[in-house]
């Protein structure tokens, strides 16, 4: 298949159908190059933030290497629940792999002031362990809050009711207060849930924080994937 300038990134899909506006993960005009995307049929959205996916583990290299042949350059995914499987899918990948924006957080712990942590926004705080935390290299200590069970987006991930924006918002707001009151060194946000970079600008702006999500992950991850070169007929300043 052939793509623009540049080799495209390759997204793992969860096997769900909900709306993905700007932002999301799974949206073309959230990334500033080429993405192509493969489906896992089965991975539902509860099945794999329950952590019982060990039977879909074939199925993802599947798809990785089925988004190899469409000349993909390196892989994500869109759940960051799947933290926990960095370590066993990327070993078995044929290209490089970053599962969940989870990675981020100790190198964005490194770049905080004294005194400062990184905290994360959740789609379900019960079901984020030690585990995820591990498989993404960072502290389990992290603070964390999860969205409302009853909220806006699992009514719309795993009950089938239509996308409700400015629900999803408010919940976000709300998650991040909290967060943010139960620990008072934050000094930077994570959005584990890749539907959730819609608010990512939302959230800096209104409490003066960096956050990172998926797709700052993917930019980062994709940079590397794909150097520019550099005139050398460029005078030395």
């Amino acid at each position: 298949m052939r793509h623009g300038r540049h080799p495209p990134l390759g997204i793992i899909m969860l096997d769900i159908a909900i709306e993905r506006p700007p932002g999301d993960v799974g949206h073309c005009a959230s990334w500033p190059f080429d993405v192509v995307f493969r489906t896992v049929p089965g991975a539902t959205a509860r099945k794999i933030v329950s952590g019982d996916d060990a039977d879909l583990m074939d199925a993802f290299v599947a798809a990785g290497d089925e988004l190899r042949a469409e000349g993909a350059i390196g892989l994500t995914t869109s759940c960051g629940f799947l933290a926990s499987r960095q370590g066993e899918l990327s070993a078995r990948m044929n290209l490089p792999l970053a599962t969940s924006s989870l990675l981020q957080l100790p190198m964005v712990e490194r770049c905080l002031p004294s005194g400062r942590r990184a905290g994360v926004v959740t789609y379900d705080a019960e079901a984020l362990t030690d585990r995820h935390f591990a498989g993404a290299g960072a502290d389990p200590e992290t603070p964390r809050v999860g969205l409302p069970p009853d909220g806006s987006l699992r009514a719309h991930i795993e009950h089938g009711c239509s996308y409700d924006r400015d629900g999803l918002r408010r919940d976000v707001q709300e998650a991040v207060s909290t967060l943010l009151s139960d620990n008072p060194g934050i000094g930077a946000i994570v959005f584990e849930c890749t539907n959730l970079p819609p608010f990512s600008e939302e959230v800096s702006r209104e409490f003066g924080l960096p956050v990172y999500d998926i797709i700052t992950l993917g930019r980062w991850f994709y940079s590397g994937l794909i150097q520019s070169a550099y005139s050398q007929s460029l005078s030395m300043g």
